[in-house]
């Protein structure tokens, strides 16, 4: 029999196979995938997204695409809210919860909890910045291995909104970030499955720049331009390729430099994510350099995670 409690995730760095993977186990475990993508949330947003196509949509039930739209936010409390409501609804019908994305922060507030910390503080950041500014850069950065060095320890020191994020902490609840985040976070009580996909860098990379060029083709650009007439949030307009699409619009670069910057910010990003799923605990990790084919990179990853053929033998026999 099932785990009643058992949710797997699929995460792995943007264009690595996620979405082929995600919707051919989903079938082998007649179950539904809840999106972990936080710009995958909007309505509008299909080609800059890389959302599943239309017949994947149908292939295999999705929940969190498409529920907002640009001009609303979302964020990773919300995620977590909505994703626990559909976790707990698939177990009622014995079905074993698929998560796939690469959202780290969302995949986190799922498994370890979320800290929520005090609301933001528009005129202390302003403050600190202008602190920075004016003493030099670094700055906040040595003034944040004062207060809290196990804070310090894990912020790049150049990464100055997380920064600026945990002195506004400190300084507002009179307490180390590191020590709130412990008395505010808890682990989650679902058994979890975390399956992560990663490829040679320099291969991803090139996936990456021909994913970039193919949504050029499927409309990219008029998708921006229609999208713009919307007033989307703030939140929306960080999605890749928008921003860097939104520059050509407004006259500030030509369409090749658009599209070059659109590569070089997925590449970097994609770069975090590794940085970011390395700190996480509990993964498989199964390296699919070479696989293009998706079903040769199920039948690999079901070779790699023997626990998955558990599973899906358990899900025929009920």
């Amino acid at each position: 029999m099932i785990k009643t409690n058992t949710v797997i995730i699929i995460l792995g760095p943007t264009g690595v196979g996620k979405t082929v993977f995600s919707i051919l186990l989903a079938k082998a475990l007649n179950t539904e995938i809840i999106s972990a993508d936080s710009m995958q949330v909007y309505r509008c947003m299909d080609v800059g997204t890389a959302k599943p196509s239309p017949a994947e949509l149908r292939a295999v039930p999705h929940h969190l695409i498409n529920i907002l739209p640009p001009e609303e936010t979302f964020s990773a409390g919300l995620f977590k809210e909505k994703a626990t409501e559909i976790i707990k609804e698939l177990h009622r019908k014995n079905k074993v919860p698929l998560v796939a994305g690469g959202t780290g922060l969302y995949l986190r507030s799922l498994t370890m909890g979320l800290f929520e910390g005090p609301g933001a503080d528009r005129q202390l950041r302003k403050d600190l910045m202008e602190e920075e500014k004016r003493l030099g850069k670094g700055h906040l950065f040595n003034k944040l291995e004062t207060l809290d060095p196990e804070a310090a320890h894990k912020i790049e020191p150049n990464d100055l909104r997380r920064i600026v994020r945990a002195l506004e902490v400190c300084l507002k609840e009179r307490k180390v970030i590191s020590e709130i985040r412990r008395q505010s976070t808890r682990a989650s009580d679902y058994d979890f499955i975390k399956i992560g996909l990663t490829r040679d860098r320099k291969e991803l990379y090139r996936l990456i720049e021909e994913r970039v060029d193919r949504m050029m083709k499927d409309g990219l650009l008029e998708e921006t331009q229609r999208l713009l007439k919307m007033k989307p949030d703030r939140t929306a307009m960080q999605a890749l390729g928008y921003k860097e699409i939104r520059l050509y619009i407004d006259g500030k670069v030509d369409l090749a430099e658009a599209v070059r910057l659109t590569k070089k910010r997925t590449k970097m990003f994609a770069k975090r994510q590794f940085t970011w799923f390395k700190k996480e605990t509990e993964i498989n990790w199964v390296d699919i350099t070479g696989v293009m084919d998706a079903e040769e990179i199920f039948a690999k990853v079901l070779n790699d995670v023997k626990i998955l053929k558990k599973f899906i033998c358990q899900g025929d026999d009920l």
